[in-house]
């Protein structure tokens, strides 16, 4: 949960963000990372994750104008959009035959979500701190799910050298993630 004086710098860029429109790329780039693992945990699937974020981002740009400050994090009307533009991907893609019926959240699925959401979007921000080299493993590894030959090649290293480059980081993730929590 946000507290007193980051809701208000938070209040300031959506304000920011309503009288200037191309302020909005700073929303974007601080709510992505929620929106898109939101998006992913409710397809299951990158590309309509993709497409969810995309009509989220886009949804919330047009309608920036006529959202109300009322104290709540902005992240709870991006996600309701998600939400919404989740139901209606899946309707679509139904009715095209090309995607099952997707489940509708109970309360304890929508709650367990979110958490979910906000522990991915605290990991991704951990995972961009690490060293480069680091960084890329990881990001190639599990954001693009390629073997360890296919970073080895990739990143011009032997494959032995990514397999440590792997263990350094994912041990530094454990660390950073064990700070947080104290």
């Amino acid at each position: 949960m946000l507290n007193a004086k980051q809701l208000e710098a938070e209040r300031r860029l959506i304000e920011s963000s309503q009288r200037q429109p191309r302020h909005f790329g700073r929303l974007y780039d601080r709510y992505f990372e929620r929106v898109y693992g939101f998006a992913l945990t409710r397809a299951g699937d990158r590309t309509a994750a993709e497409d969810i974020t995309a009509e989220t981002f886009r949804q919330a740009f047009e309608n920036l104008p006529r959202f109300e400050w009322r104290g709540v994090p902005f992240s709870a009307w991006l996600f309701r959009i998600a939400a919404n533009a989740a139901a209606d991907y899946f309707k679509r893609a139904s009715r095209e035959g090309s995607l099952p019926e997707a489940p509708g959240p109970t309360d304890d699925a929508w709650e367990s979500r979110l958490i979910e959401v906000e522990t991915r979007a605290r990991l991704f921000e951990l995972v961009r701190r690490l060293p480069k080299e680091q960084r890329q493993v990881i990001e190639m590894r599990f954001g693009k799910e390629k073997s360890v030959r296919e970073v080895a090649q990739g990143m011009n290293k032997t494959e032995g050298a990514v397999k440590a480059l792997q263990h350094r980081a994912i041990e530094s993730l454990r660390a950073r993630i064990g700070d947080q929590n104290e």
